[in-house]
């Protein structure tokens, strides 16, 4: 185990409490126990995975000839009407069958709770993909513990990245492993389709198992990226890959954090970087990449989070968080 991994919370607070405050976490290694309570993590992953699909065909069947679009943190930032649509859904659904948990979502913010589950929710991952119509778009859910808000103060256990244009989902939960299954995304039912052949784009087949690859060297590693919205981030991001596209086998830039953690653990891409994302951004893929085998953790020798988020197979992690930190940008 990479000794890096950062410490996940024992015990914590909800997001939330009086006013909206938060205690402070009890942080436990990484290898210790999450409490969870009597949590089934099976079953939440199974309610990720179907509240993933179900607003996956919401905004894909539901979504209108001409979207209403607004921007956020600069005007490259988008966000449609569809997203807020989708979390809508997802936060009408959990507040029917888990109406004490916590909600934390990109485009509603936080909702307090009672328990010791709060739900992480990107209701359209790869916005402008979605925009353009190019398929490279997900919706991300997954139920962690302690506070989403802080870098380092939580850690997922269930989650679940639905791909709607491909009609796919990968869920994982703590413990359980990482799978990928087909669904049938003219049906608004999340339940899955037959895993009995796979996709025609996927190299795993339909409800398999997920592995990251066994790739040893960054000089013969497939790297995932994105970038910022601010043009000054966009402007050092690019000056990175300047020094690293020589150094590795190729670069690919997808447009979806969620999706390039998802081709992590299945192996498609031998590991990932980026910094400037957010917690719903990479809840899910966070879980699926470390049940699937691999490690994810910050650029330093820290969580994953606002600093940056390094993911891969054991055998390229820790030489790609060496390379970013050698060039400045760790």
């Amino acid at each position: 185990m990479d000794a890096a991994q950062p410490a996940r919370p024992q015990d914590s607070a909800p997001v939330g409490g009086p006013n909206g405050s938060i205690d402070a976490p009890i942080e436990a290694p990484i290898d210790g126990p999450v409490d969870v309570g009597d949590e089934d993590l099976a079953q939440l992953a199974s309610l990720a995975r179907d509240l993933a699909v179900e607003a996956g065909h919401l905004i894909v069947a539901q979504r209108p000839r001409e979207l209403r679009v607004d921007t956020k943190s600069s005007g490259t930032d988008v966000v449609t009407s569809m997203d807020a649509a989708a979390e809508t859904l997802l936060r009408q659904r959990l507040a029917q069958v888990r109406p004490g948990d916590a909600v934390f979502g990109e485009e509603g913010g936080a909702q307090a709770g009672t328990g010791a589950i709060t739900w992480v929710l990107d209701p359209i991952d790869g916005t402008v993909n979605y925009l353009y119509g190019i398929p490279e778009y997900a919706l991300s859910v997954a139920a962690v513990v302690g506070d989403p808000r802080i870098d380092g103060a939580w850690w997922p256990v269930a989650g679940a990245v639905a791909h709607p244009s491909a009609g796919l989902v990968y869920s994982a939960w703590r413990g359980g492993r990482a799978y990928v299954q087909a669904v049938d995304p003219a049906h608004p039912s999340a339940s899955p389709a037959s895993p009995a052949s796979p996709a025609a784009d996927e190299p795993v087949p339909a409800g398999a198992r997920l592995h990251v690859s066994a790739a040893d060297s960054l000089e013969f590693a497939l790297l995932g990226t994105g970038f910022g919205y601010l043009p000054e981030v966009r402007r050092r991001q690019a000056h990175l890959l300047l020094d690293i596209l020589p150094r590795v086998r190729d670069i690919r830039r997808a447009g979806s954090a969620a999706l390039d953690l998802c081709a992590v653990a299945a192996g498609r891409l031998d590991a990932y970087y980026e910094k400037g994302v957010h917690a719903w951004d990479y809840a899910a893929g966070w879980l699926l990449v470390t049940e699937a085998g691999g490690l994810v953790t910050g650029i330093a020798d820290d969580a994953p989070g606002d600093g940056g988020v390094a993911a891969g197979g054991p055998g390229v992690h820790g030489e790609l968080r060496a390379l970013i930190r050698e060039l400045g940008a760790g």
